[in-house]
């Protein structure tokens, strides 16, 4: 009785030549620039760059004195903070957009039960960018600027520079968007067998104190904004975990059904 034959893979035949992927990433990256760009206009007319640096200026506005402003020091910032605001929220504005490009883009090279796999965790990785922006916007700034304007001696105005100011929360918007990804990151590796889950369990000790590290090293130097990051990171990674064992449960049957196909 002869042996059945090997299942035909269902990538055989998809390969293109390296030019055609330059031609392809170059297409994504246009309609990235066409969200971002179209975000902008639509951010410029409402509510307009006064009314988003208003808005992202009210942590540390609401620890001035009532009659404070920030200030401009760089001749040129009037004009390219506004710009710079504009473009960050535009970004921010069609993230998802901007990560479906990515995924469309490798998306050829993926299995069908690694494409189902994919798309969710893209929406999932864009709703935690978002939260771990909202927590920084609404949680983080207004703690860590009643931290440090609680050192401020009376004899002091603290007037800071809105270009300073839009750099430091740039990054920590950055940082905490970063950080959320933190199960994304874990179901990744298990999920792609480059670490098993109970090494994973293992790790948790370890990785309390490489949060604490990270968050040392990514926020100012207050003890507010360094916890805030990285008791969040510690119960992403616990999420992760869990969300990770999920997924374990059912590689078997996706793994089966993929090289079946």
């Amino acid at each position: 009785m002869s042996p059945n034959p090997p299942p035909e893979d269902e990538l055989a035949g998809t390969e293109q030549p390296f030019v055609q992927h330059l031609i392809e990433l170059r297409d994504r990256l246009l309609y990235c620039v066409y969200g971002v760009a179209l975000a902008v206009v639509v951010l410029a007319i409402w509510p307009g760059p006064n009314g988003l640096i208003d808005f992202i200026a009210q942590p540390i506005k609401a620890h001035m004195p009532p009659d404070a402003k920030l200030i401009a020091v760089g001749v040129f910032s009037p004009f390219f903070v506004p710009l710079k605001v504009l473009m960050m929220v535009g970004m921010l504005l069609v993230l998802p957009w901007i990560m479906y490009q990515l995924w469309a883009f490798v998306a050829p090279g993926l299995y069908s039960h690694e494409k189902r796999f994919a798309l969710p965790l893209i929406i999932f990785g864009s709703i935690l960018a978002y939260l771990g922006i909202a927590f920084v916007q609404f949680f983080v700034l207004d703690k860590m600027f009643a931290f440090i304007q609680g050192f401020t001696p009376a004899s002091v105005a603290a007037t800071p520079d809105i270009a300073s100011y839009v750099e430091a929360i740039l990054s920590l918007y950055l940082a905490f968007g970063l950080a959320f990804q933190v199960p994304i990151v874990v179901m990744l590796l298990v999920r792609f067998g480059i670490v098993e889950l109970a090494r994973l369990k293992a790790f948790r000790g370890y990785f309390v104190v490489l949060a604490f590290v990270i968050a040392a090293v990514v926020t100012p130097p207050d003890v507010i904004s360094q916890l805030a990051l990285a008791v969040p990171m510690c119960l992403l990674y616990e999420v992760g975990i869990i969300a990770a064992g999920w997924f374990a449960k059912g590689r078997p049957a996706e793994d089966a059904e993929g090289s079946s196909t």
